[in-house]
């Protein structure tokens, strides 16, 4: 498992594919949050980082399907995935493998957005951040894009076109995290049931940890939903 990982990992930043789309994202971030009028968090008047947090999820509905549509579509375009089997190695490995990997390129990305707490809170002229509620922030960002790895690798397993991987694993994530909570708008539905339809959107429990909340049936769904996708892709490996 750590060998795919690690051959995952080094494929991404063998080349400047991997640093320019890590760039663009810090760029992207940066801009919105200290430039761009409408967005730009040093207009708030207070310090916090809630704009960062819910323009992430956003920029990530990008960047996770452009850093893992090649996971298995490359794999399956060029032949490789036959001598990737011959190894000894489990479906389940290869998967969690890939996907870990995955995850590592995400932290990397993340990292550095510290520097956007850092700045906001040397900028504070009274009481600065509420360091609680931003860690559980980063939390439940980091379970977002953990989901939205594991649906970019499940996409990327179902074809060997990396730019339908790409496009299917960006209108998944988009479905699952706002599509359920719009659907729950809708007065079509009695009261309580747009509850619990909004309930199986990512964005409901995102939102809940974004508040500095962090339950176990929030962390139960994200664990579930990653659970379902990685083994939606291992059983689809175990077909072809």
């Amino acid at each position: 498992m750590w060998a795919v990982c690690k051959k995952e990992f080094r494929q991404f930043f063998s080349s400047l594919t991997g640093y320019i789309t890590i760039i663009v994202f810090l760029l992207l971030t940066g801009l919105l949050l200290f430039v761009f009028p409408d967005t730009s968090i040093l207009d708030f008047g207070y310090a916090s980082l809630d704009k960062f947090f819910d323009l992430a999820p956003w920029i990530l509905l990008l960047l996770i399907p452009a850093i893992s549509m090649r996971s298995f579509s490359e794999e399956f375009r060029s032949g490789t995935f036959e001598i990737l089997q011959s190894r000894p190695l489990t479906y389940w490995q290869i998967v969690n493998g890939k996907y870990l990997a995955t995850l590592f390129v995400i932290i990397i990305a993340l990292m550095p957005t510290w520097i956007y707490f850092f700045s906001v809170q040397r900028l504070a002229t009274q009481t600065g951040m509420d360091m609680g509620a931003t860690m559980a922030s980063y939390i439940g960002l980091f379970f977002l894009t953990a989901v939205f790895a594991s649906i970019a690798i499940c996409c990327s397993s179902f074809t060997s076109n990396a730019i339908v991987a790409f496009i299917a694993a960006g209108f998944t994530c988009f479905l699952i995290y706002t599509g359920f909570h719009a659907i729950s708008s809708l007065k079509a539905f009695p009261a309580g049931a747009d509850y619990y339809i909004d309930m199986i959107g990512i964005d409901f429990h995102y939102r809940n940890m974004s508040r500095g909340v962090i339950s176990v049936r929030d962390l139960v769904y994200f664990i579930s939903v990653i659970g379902f996708f990685l083994t939606l892709t291992r059983n689809n490996l175990f077909k072809r």
